[in-house]
């Protein structure tokens, strides 16, 4: 198994490691009560999803 010949330096490290961030989801408003919401997701707020109810809320 190989082993590292010299110690990685914390420049060399983190340089490295600035691509490895989670990226931020996308939002949008829904286009029933103007809430955001995330894409392809069902309005937590009053249950709609591209213009059909599909979550019945008791308001």
């Amino acid at each position: 198994m190989a082993h590292p010949k010299r110690k990685v330096s914390k420049q060399r490290r983190d340089k490295r490691r600035t691509h490895d961030v989670a990226p931020v989801a996308t939002m949008a408003t829904c286009s029933n009560c103007g809430a955001t919401v995330m894409y392809h997701h069902v309005c937590p707020e009053c249950g709609y999803y591209r213009g059909r109810q599909i979550i019945v809320k008791n308001q």
